[in-house]
């Protein structure tokens, strides 16, 4: 890994979406979550317990998808935003007429270490100002033999709008998202075996540029340390109301932008301890390799 963080990310700016992103979950999220959800199909590990990463932004609706995949294990949230933990607390918590029936949930603002063997994130690492490090957290709350199901956006989300913005001479609208071979890397670099990765290109229509301009202000910031920082003038904003007409309508008359869906899996392996004169192993580590590359219990 040549540098930890995306070329094209502004860590201050991340902060500050990650403190004011609207507190539900996006349409776009949920479609994507419902599509991930079915790839759990292929798996045959049954997780005794799961983690969502960030569910509010990542997708409700998909998280019930999760756990109706696996009702017997118990789950956690994790979100870090007091606003959004207090609206998972709410919109996860069983009905009263079933909280003795259902798996154990929580809703906390970090996993423990190898607390689960199943980790979900959807939608977030795309925004994350360090990704190395966001994916070596949810490496440590996988136990051993545990796997990770993910989605983000990729690099020809928004090509047509990044191409409208260059013609008229602006600043890029978004960030560059990272390749899926990179987050390979970035996932072989901290640690998981066997990443699995593929995506597809889902194409949303508005029927105007106002509804476009609310959906996209919804799903993210312009993150690209590059981009405009001042205000806009009212005259700004209607030049690219006429150029987002001109440009991106269709037949139809409706507005249409592309995103690339990326899609990853990885697997936790058993540390692998490399002997020298003198070697180091962790306690933790060291009972993983002693229980047969299994947590302990």
């Amino acid at each position: 890994m040549s540098t930890p963080l995306p070329p094209s990310i502004d860590p201050i700016a991340a902060a500050r979406w990650q403190r004011r992103a609207p507190a539900r979950s996006p349409w776009l999220h949920e479609e994507v979550a419902r599509r991930m959800a079915q790839r759990l199909q292929w798996i045959r590990l049954q997780p005794p317990a799961w983690a969502d990463w960030e569910p509010v932004r990542g997708g409700l609706e998909g998280h019930a998808l999760v756990a109706a995949q696996y009702p017997q294990a118990a789950s956690i949230a994790i979100e870090t935003e007091p606003a959004r933990a207090a609206l998972a607390e709410r919109a996860l918590a069983p009905p009263w007429w079933k909280r003795w029936a259902t798996a154990k949930r929580q809703v906390l603002g970090a996993v423990p270490d190898a607390a689960v063997q199943m980790l979900w994130s959807n939608m977030a690492l795309h925004l994350a100002a360090d990704p190395q490090a966001l994916i070596g957290q949810w490496h440590r709350a996988l136990a051993t033999d545990g796997f990770l199901m993910f989605s983000c956006l990729g690099p020809d989300t928004l090509a047509e709008l990044r191409a409208l913005y260059a013609a008229l001479g602006w600043p890029p609208p978004a960030s560059d998202f990272t390749d899926m071979h990179d987050w390979g890397d970035m996932l072989v670099h901290a640690g998981f075996a066997e990443p699995v990765m593929d995506m597809e290109r889902i194409t949303l229509t508005w029927a105007d540029a106002d509804a476009l301009l609310a959906e996209l202000r919804e799903l993210g910031a312009n993150l690209h340390p590059a981009r405009f920082t001042a205000l806009r003038s009212r005259g700004w904003r209607e030049r690219l109301r006429q150029a987002l007409q001109e440009r991106l309508a269709g037949p139809d008359g409706r507005l249409a932008l592309r995103f690339e869906i990326i899609y990853g899996h990885a697997l936790k392996p058993a540390p692998r301890v490399r002997m020298g004169a003198e070697s180091a192993v962790s306690l933790r580590d060291m009972k993983a390799l002693l229980h047969g590359g299994r947590a302990p219990r």
